[in-house]
C-alpha cells in the first residue's frame, strides 16, 4: 500500500510540474485569472490573423516607388510597403550623413555596444576599466568620430546633417549619461544642511520639472543664444544635448531623493560610527543602497527620456520618427500604406529599446534581491 502511495504522490507531483503545471499556476490559479486569460487569448486570436496578414502575407517586399505600394491597396486586403523601408533603411539610420563617412557611425554604435555590453554584464572582468571607457574614453572618441578632426583627417560633418537613429541614440545616450550622476547631485544638495545649496536646488528641480520638455527645449534653442556672442552661440544639437540633458537631472534627483529617504537612519549612524566622511559615506554605503532600491524608478525615467527623445524635432532636428515623417512625405513614395509601415517601424524599435531596458532592470534588481537574501 506505501508503494502504491508514494506512486500516487510522485503522479500528482508530475502533473503540478512542467506545461501544465506552470499553466495551472500562472494562468489559471483562480477563476479571476482564467477569466483575465480567456478574454487575452480571444484578443491575440482576433487582433494576430489581421495583423500577421497586414505585415508578412499581403505585404509588400519589392518596388521603387508609390505605385507597388497603392498595388496593394487595390486588393481586398492591402498589405505593408516594405519596400519603402528598404529604399529609405540608410536614411533612417543615419539622415544626411554623408555617403562616403557612415563608416564612421557605425564605428561610433560599435563603441557604444561594446561599452553597454561591458558595463551592463555584471560578471565582465575590469568593469572598473569599462566604466572609465565608458565615462570617459567614449564620449571623447564619439565627439571624434561623428563630428570629426580635420588634424587626424576626419573631414567635420556639421550637426545639420546627422539625423535618424543616430540623432536618437546620441540624444538619449547623453541624457542618461548625465542625468543620473547631476540628479545624485541634486538629490543630495536637495538634502543639505546649508541653505543656499538646499534652495538652488529646490528652485532648480521645481523650475524644471513644472515645465514640459518642449519648453525647456524651445528656451535651450531659442533664448540661450542670446546670452552669449552669437559667435560662441552652442550648435544647435548641442542645445538640445543640454536642454535634455537638464530636465532629465531634474526628475532624476527626485528618484534619488526618494532612494535616499527609504535608506534607514541607522546606516547614516553606523557609516558616522566608522569615522567615514561625508562623501565616503555616501559613496560607500548610501548611495548604493540608495541606488538599489529606487532601480526601477531609474530605469522607468530612462525610459521615458528615450522616447522623449522624439520631442527634438520641434527645434528643427531630424531624429528617428523625423526621419520617417520626411520619408512618407516624398511624392514618389506618397501612400496610405507607406505611412502606416513606417511607423510600425518606429514602434518596434522603440519597443526593442525600452523592453530591453526593462528585462535588463529587472533582471539586476532580481539579482540585488538575492543578494540581500543571503
Amino acid at each position: 500500500m506505501s508503494a502504491i502511495g508514494g506512486e500516487f504522490r510522485v503522479r500528482g507531483a508530475a502533473a503540478h510540474a512542467g506545461v501544465f503545471g506552470w499553466l495551472r499556476a500562472n494562468l489559471f490559479s483562480s477563476p479571476a485569472n482564467a477569466a483575465l486569460t480567456l478574454v487575452c487569448i480571444l484578443a491575440i486570436a482576433w487582433i494576430a490573423p489581421p495583423l500577421i496578414r497586414f505585415l508578412f502575407l499581403d505585404a509588400v517586399w519589392s518596388g521603387e516607388g508609390r505605385d507597388a505600394c497603392l498595388a496593394s491597396i487595390a486588393q481586398p486586403h492591402p498589405g505593408a510597403c516594405w519596400a519603402f523601408v528598404r529604399v529609405w533603411f540608410s536614411y533612417f539610420v543615419y539622415g544626411s550623413y554623408p555617403m562616403g563617412e557612415r563608416w564612421r557611425v557605425d564605428l561610433f554604435f560599435l563603441a557604444l555596444a561594446l561599452g553597454v555590453v561591458w558595463l551592463s554584464w555584471l560578471s565582465a572582468p575590469r568593469r572598473d576599466v569599462g566604466a572609465g571607457y565608458f565615462f570617459i574614453a567614449l564620449p571623447i572618441l564619439s565627439f571624434v568620430l561623428l563630428h570629426g578632426a580635420p588634424l587626424i583627417g576626419l573631414a567635420v560633418v556639421p550637426t545639420a546633417l546627422w539625423g535618424g537613429v543616430l540623432v536618437t541614440v546620441v540624444v538619449a545616450a547623453i541624457g542618461m549619461v548625465f542625468s543620473l550622476p547631476l540628479g545624485i547631485l541634486l538629490a543630495l544638495a536637495r538634502r543639505s544642511d546649508m541653505p543656499v545649496v538646499r534652495l538652488f536646488a529646490v528652485a532648480f528641480i521645481e523650475f524644471v520639472r513644472g515645465v514640459p520638455l518642449i519648453t525647456v527645449l524651445f528656451m535651450a534653442s531659442v533664448m540661450l543664444p542670446l546670452f552669449v556672442p552669437e559667435r560662441l552661440a552652442p550648435d544647435k544639437l548641442l542645445r538640445a544635448l543640454i536642454g535634455v540633458a537638464l530636465f532629465a537631472s531634474a526628475y532624476m534627483a527626485e528618484v534619488v531623493r526618494g532612494g535616499l529617504v527609504a535608506v534607514s537612519r541607522g546606516q547614516y549612524e553606523a557609516a558616522r560610527a566608522l569615522g567615514l566622511t561625508y562623501w565616503r559615506m555616501m559613496g560607500l554605503v548610501i548611495l548604493p543602497q540608495a541606488l538599489g532600491v529606487t532601480l526601477p524608478n531609474i530605469v522607468n525615467t530612462f525610459i521615458g527620456l528615450f522616447k522623449d527623445t522624439t520631442l527634438v524635432f520641434v527645434v528643427g532636428i531630424f531624429d528617428f520618427l523625423r526621419t520617417i515623417e520626411a520619408a512618407r512625405a516624398d511624392p514618389k513614395w506618397t501612400a496610405p500604406t507607406t505611412t502606416v509601415t513606417g511607423y510600425v517601424v518606429a514602434a518596434l524599435f522603440y519597443f526593442v529599446c525600452c523592453y530591453g531596458m526593462s528585462r535588463y532592470a529587472r533582471s539586476v534588481e532580481a539579482r540585488l534581491a538575492r543578494a540581500g537574501r543571503r
